[in-house]
């Protein structure tokens, strides 16, 4: 067995559905991701356009002068479609299915650590190496897609023919030389449009990037501020992220539905009761979402996104919980509970 045959075993039995291989030369798409930034549709997610994210990115090198191959990896998450409404007796909000579970930070983070000591063991050496998941300045998906593992969607997801777009994507920078795997150059779109038609916001563009300012996945997770009242409507149940042009996209309906089970979901979060979370305090926040990507949003974010889901579902059983929520010590949740019980009103 090849090393590179032993490292793609070893990275499937850690969790890593995929694994491909490719060099640290420039990302393909490299202009469009510079032209993005030109026309602000990073929205205030600055931490993008620095002249080090940038530069970086244009070349994985400087972020390891010894950089010789780069192993890309993927880990497969629950399919979304198997929220289903528990025993709430109000209305219900939704979380991205990613964030049903543990971090996966934390748990990619392990794996990651795992699979660079066996590399190293197979090496009989050590050597310089770095490893990120959404954490550094990768352009992920044009390396994955030149490491073999699918080709970049119309919604700007990675898409593996065989399984899917439910994947967290990671890398190892890696100052060996490992074989890379040919590249994925199929457009298997085709003509369907979808992911575009179905976009609550209309955020997905016809030149296969986004407008993160409309987009739900940024407005209730890296957006700080309050969401802009002409999207709040469009934003339905979801609270945390948004799976819906992955849910259309043809290519998940027959994926496997087996995912890293370290990834399995926490009770209640696959469909949670709205006016509850709305009534979280700060230590209930933090109780409930332990060790969860939902961290990112913040008690605050979280409870401005349940505040707009509760409006959005007209219901007047949401009315006690947003009224409290009127007297929240954070403006952010005051004003959308106030947007809230206008939008129940006008029901």
């Amino acid at each position: 067995m090849s090393i590179v045959q032993a490292v793609k075993k070893e990275a499937r039995r850690l969790g890593f559905a995929l694994a491909g291989i490719t060099t640290p030369q420039p990302p393909p798409h490299l202009s469009a991701y510079e032209n993005w930034l030109r026309l602000g549709r990073h929205a205030s997610m600055d931490y993008l356009a620095g002249e080090r994210a940038r530069t970086c990115r244009r070349d994985p090198r400087l972020i390891l002068s010894e950089c010789r191959s780069i192993l890309m990896l993927g880990v497969r998450y629950p399919d979304p479609k198997a929220a289903k409404p528990g025993e709430e007796a109000g209305p219900t909000g939704r979380l991205a299915a990613y964030a049903w579970g543990r971090d996966y930070h934390l748990v990619l983070s392990e794996g990651l650590e795992g699979l660079s000591t066996f590399i190293e063991q197979q090496v009989g050496n050590p050597f310089p190496h770095h490893w990120y998941t959404d954490t550094g300045p990768i352009l992920e998906r044009d390396l994955a897609q030149r490491a073999g593992l699918g080709w970049i969607g119309k919604n700007t997801c990675l898409i593996n023919p065989t399984s899917g777009s439910y994947f967290l994507l990671a890398e190892i920078l890696l100052g060996i030389h490992l074989e890379p795997d040919p590249p994925f150059t199929a457009d298997r779109c085709g003509t369907c449009m979808r992911c575009i038609e179905a976009c609550p916001t209309d955020c997905i563009l016809p030149n296969r990037t986004l407008d993160a300012r409309r987009c739900i996945s940024y407005l209730t997770i890296e957006n700080k501020a309050e969401i802009p009242s002409d999207l709040r409507p469009q934003m339905g149940n979801w609270t945390f992220g948004c799976d819906v042009c992955q849910m259309v996209c043809p290519w998940n309906r027959f994926a496997a539905k087996e995912y890293d089970q370290s990834l399995a979901p926490y009770p209640g979060l696959k469909s949670s009761d709205l006016s509850a979370d709305l009534m979280l305090t700060p230590r209930g926040f933090n109780r409930k979402f332990k060790d969860s990507p939902v961290q990112r949003a913040r008690r605050r974010g979280y409870l401005r996104n349940v505040a707009v889901a509760l409006g959005n579902s007209g219901n007047p059983a949401g009315i006690p919980a947003l009224e409290k929520a009127l007297q929240d010590d954070e403006p952010l949740v005051r004003q959308h509970a106030g947007w809230a019980l206008k939008q129940i009103g006008k029901s």
